[in-house]
């Protein structure tokens, strides 16, 4: 019982009874849980508490649950258990493709959903889940969701911080700006252009000339990759030889 109550659940479904129905039985089953009803609460709530597990309801918020378990896919590594009315092959096929761990179908038992849950947390507790990722001297650490460049710490906002982990994922390979849009964002968006807004201000805060970049480099046609190998010195010692100064 000792690793259930350390096991965090976010539980995120439109349905507010049906939403605090699970949330009692997982509370009785001695899991800690958070409840979300919007698309803003759900982020946040992710970001501050970094959960093991995510209960999400594919229908959650109009629609957008596919679009945020692509998100949450991409902030770390927790388990996703997808909740959804919608039955056909192709849509659980949709569902973990998306990143779900696991599908469950509307409606259910509550039994089964406990046990579905159990069995996630059990592949947990057998799994290492690695709380930080090196990319050369680029340091990102995913619990906390702070960057640090060769031992310096880069303030960064939570979309700069995915933007950012989502390109060091493609360990150089280039994504384009829909690939980006998809797959760092937790909203929607049809505008391209954003992802331009959001490199620009990374380059801000990165490279040692954003004008002349050499972390996050465009790729004509395509989109951006970021050039792991170029990942040598932090900006402040860049800066200072740049300048005949020692580091």
């Amino acid at each position: 019982m000792n690793d259930i109550v350390k096991t965090s659940i976010q539980v995120i479904e439109s349905n507010p009874n049906l939403r605090s129905l699970l949330s009692w039985n997982l509370q009785q089953a001695g899991y800690q849980v958070q409840q979300c009803t919007d698309m803003v609460s759900a982020r946040d709530n992710f970001q501050a508490q970094q959960p093991n597990l995510v209960v999400l309801e594919a229908e959650f918020s109009g629609g957008q649950g596919i679009q945020l378990c692509h998100w949450l896919r991409n902030q770390s590594y927790p388990l996703i258990l997808m909740l959804s009315a919608r039955i056909t092959e192709t849509d659980v096929v949709t569902g973990l493709s998306a990143g779900a761990d696991d599908y469950l179908k509307k409606p259910f038992g509550m039994k089964e959903f406990l046990a579905r849950v159990e069995s996630l947390t059990r592949r947990s507790r057998h799994t290492t889940t690695p709380l930080a990722v090196d990319y050369g001297d680029l340091h990102i650490d995913l619990v906390q969701r702070r960057v640090r460049y060769k031992g310096d710490f880069i303030d960064l906002t939570p979309q700069e911080f995915s933007l950012l982990y989502v390109l060091t994922q493609a360990e150089g390979e280039p994504l384009s700006r829909i690939d980006l849009l998809r797959r760092a964002w937790p909203d929607a968006i049809d505008n391209p252009r954003t992802v331009d807004t959001h490199v620009l201000s990374l380059r801000k805060k990165i490279e040692v000339d954003p004008r002349h970049p050499d972390l996050i480099q465009t790729v004509r046609n395509v989109g951006y990759q970021i050039c792991v190998g170029q990942i040598s010195a932090s900006p402040l010692e860049m800066m200072a030889i740049a300048h005949g100064k020692p580091a």
